[in-house]
């Protein structure tokens, strides 16, 4: 038996069975970063929405002042380019529960966007990105070279972060990520870009925006939990390349 059977199912469900790390590799060599590997069914509309050529927006966090400003923005963009986008709230992995009620009761009274109710997606949607981290750990790939692991970093390292991030989906593959703030000059500036979005698309235009803005100065942090497997001793920055520092946290929180 493999010892990320655990993590297998809750990446693949039934369809990693017989549970063996040739069959995780094997599934592995068959995947890609694709919006269906990364919501898998917490939300059935999010597969209708794709069906339907609608853009669909994730995004996180614990700031609901970004989140209106964000949201509004978004949908006035939207509007702009004449796309459908549906906004979708996937939380903050390591916040506590009393505190993501009172954001998500908070989205659902202003109408910010769409959000899960159940904080077990929510879970559910986090554990996954950190069991598929976990698990290219353990088949010892590297950020550098592998696609997957380094935007599954990418998404949990923005988590990790004191600001709001989104990731920006059209069909399968098609995305464009960034940090709150970036997001938000670029969607502030949106008639620079909106000529390019008619030509190339609103993804890949929004995209090469985020690159232009890009700066070297970053700060990312990517909380690992202490679950088994062991912690790495070296982890690369997705966004520069360089090898993160390690720190130690101990959390106690009771909600």
């Amino acid at each position: 038996a493999c010892p990320n059977a655990l993590h297998m199912i809750l990446i693949w469900g039934n369809a990693a069975y017989p549970f063996t790390a040739m069959k995780e590799e094997a599934l592995w060599r068959e995947e890609t970063w694709r919006l269906e590997l990364v919501v898998d069914d917490i939300d059935p509309q999010i597969h209708e929405w794709v069906k339907k050529g609608k853009y669909i927006g994730l995004y996180g966090g614990d700031s609901v002042e970004w989140m209106r400003r964000f949201t509004s923005t978004a949908k006035k963009v939207a509007v702009a380019a004449g796309i459908e986008l549906e906004l979708v709230y996937v939380g903050k992995s390591k916040e506590t529960k009393e505190r993501l009620k009172k954001i998500i009761e908070t989205i659902g009274r202003e109408n910010l966007s769409h959000y899960w109710p159940d904080l077990t997606s929510t879970w559910y949607f986090w554990t996954r990105l950190e069991c598929m981290l976990y698990s290219k750990m353990q088949h010892g790939k590297k950020v550098e070279d592998d696609c997957i692991m380094s935007e599954v970093m990418t998404v949990l390292s923005y988590d990790g972060s004191e600001q709001g991030w989104a990731t920006i989906w059209f069909g399968s593959t098609e995305m464009a990520r960034a940090k709150g703030d970036m997001i938000m000059d670029s969607f502030m500036r949106f008639e620079a870009w909106k000529e390019n979005a008619r030509l190339k698309g609103f993804v890949p235009a929004l995209r090469e925006d985020l690159k232009d803005l890009q700066t070297p100065h970053h700060c990312n942090r990517l909380i690992l939990p202490g679950i088994e497997g062991g912690i790495p001793e070296r982890v690369i920055c997705a966004e520069c390349g360089k090898a993160m520092e390690k720190y130690f946290m101990y959390r106690c929180c009771n909600d």
